[in-house]
């Protein structure tokens, strides 16, 4: 009986020696984040500061024992701060003002960064591209300047970047459009200038509008991929060639440009049911209906196709017959309106029909067919005159006040067009 003690004893000491690193693993967890996170969220909030009316900063107490679950945009995984969002979001929010501090790097498990909009000033940090892990990148509508940091060609597992309406100057680096996991890069509304770069990672939204871009679009710069592609309000130029291939598309806009030649045909394709090509130098004709058997046969509901302020000729087709809002004006079209579009708006198919200050020549309303009140349909300064009931349908303010165009304008025109 003597030695039951001592055969007690032995387990004893064994299962002791298992559970107390248990119970110091628990003591060190008390505080649920690492050390090296908490300082680098301290260093964060030094050069981040609330702007009146924003409480973000007022949950990060740094004497609190669990900052995963009680921190404003912090989330955790394992003790490892893995999301970080700055700001709240919130539209009654005026957001943060400061600076974004390089110890964001020191984050090192960060999957995802965000910004919301506030006065963040400052550069990009490029020691953001040590966080290998990061897949999604939004810093957005701040007021950060400087050039896209060149390192950011290393985040192999990025998905998402966006760095719209700020101050970015320079132009994208060539190895950011290469990255294999990037499916997302919007760049809106900032001073990038430059080329359009090749593009050969599989993209699927492409956003550069509001730039300084030049150049054209060369082929194959783009992704096959490519489901959404705006360039709108740059200065680029040449023809729309290198758009032949990207058959996936279902929102494009290259407005406000100096884009000039035909538009494909291949762009006139219900799957793409927003184009924008309004206000370029583009010419030709409207090509005629080409039906493909694989896509949809007509344009569905919130379709909208913006030809406007173009220099398209010749007479209109009945391709884009179906669209629910439709602005061919200030072109150069001639002859009849087709039955085709009529029935769209008697239908309310189309509810927005634009088509003035072209050439056109008649609009072929049966007596007695009575319009919607609800249809936006413009058809002044033309080579007629619209047909009784429709004066007073609704143009926008700068169609002006005359209904119809001297008629020198219209025989001179009309002439030189049969000519061509």
């Amino acid at each position: 009986m003597a030695s039951t003690p001592h055969s007690v004893l032995v387990p004893l000491l064994v299962l002791l020696h298992i559970v107390s690193p248990s119970l110091q693993y628990h003591r060190d967890h008390d505080q649920k984040i690492s050390a090296v996170d908490l300082a680098a969220l301290a260093s964060i909030k030094a050069t981040l500061t609330d702007m009146p009316g924003t409480h973000f900063f007022s949950t990060w107490d740094f004497t609190s024992p669990d900052p995963c679950s009680t921190f404003s945009g912090v989330t955790c995984s394992f003790n490892r701060v893995n999301i970080l969002q700055l700001g709240t979001g919130l539209s009654d929010s005026p957001g943060l003002a400061g600076s974004l501090s390089p110890s964001i790097s020191n984050l090192t498990e960060l999957t995802q960064l965000l910004l919301f909009p506030g006065l963040v000033t400052g550069p990009i940090p490029p020691q953001l591209s040590r966080l290998t892990n990061l897949r999604v990148i939004s810093l957005t509508n701040n007021r950060l300047t400087g050039s896209i940091p060149t390192s950011f060609s290393s985040l192999k597992s990025l998905h998402t970047l966006d760095l719209s309406y700020n101050q970015l100057t320079g132009s994208v680096p060539p190895g950011l459009t290469e990255l294999p996991q990037l499916k997302i890069l919007i760049l809106a509304s900032n001073m990038i200038s430059g080329d359009l770069p090749r593009v050969s990672t599989q993209l699927l939204h492409l956003d550069m509008k509001k730039n300084k871009l030049t150049g054209p679009l060369r082929s194959p710069s783009l992704p096959l991929s490519l489901r959404y592609l705006s360039l709108s309000e740059n200065m680029m130029w040449g023809t729309l060639n290198g758009l032949l291939s990207l058959s996936e598309l279902v929102y494009l806009d290259l407005s406000m440009n100096q884009f000039s030649g035909p538009i494909p045909a291949s762009l006139f394709n219900p799957t793409l049911s927003s184009l924008f090509l309004q206000r370029n130098n583009l010419s030709g004709v409207i090509p005629s209906r080409t039906l493909d058997p694989t896509s949809s046969s007509s344009y569905g509901e919130g379709s909208i196709v913006d030809l406007s302020h173009n220099l398209l000729t010749g007479q209109l087709s009945t391709v884009l017959a179906g669209v629910e809002s439709l602005f061919l004006n200030n072109n150069r079209l001639i002859g009849a309106v087709p039955e085709e579009y009529i029935k769209s708006v008697y239908l309310g198919t189309t509810t927005t029909l634009y088509l003035q200050h072209n050439y056109l020549s008649r609009f072929p309303l049966e007596a007695g067919f009575a319009l919607p009140d609800t249809a936006s349909l413009c058809l002044s300064y033309n080579c007629m005159v619209p047909p009784i009931g429709l004066k007073l349908m609704a143009c926008p303010a700068g169609a002006g006040s005359l209904l119809s165009r001297p008629p020198s304008q219209c025989s001179v025109f009309n002439n030189r067009s049969s000519i061509d």
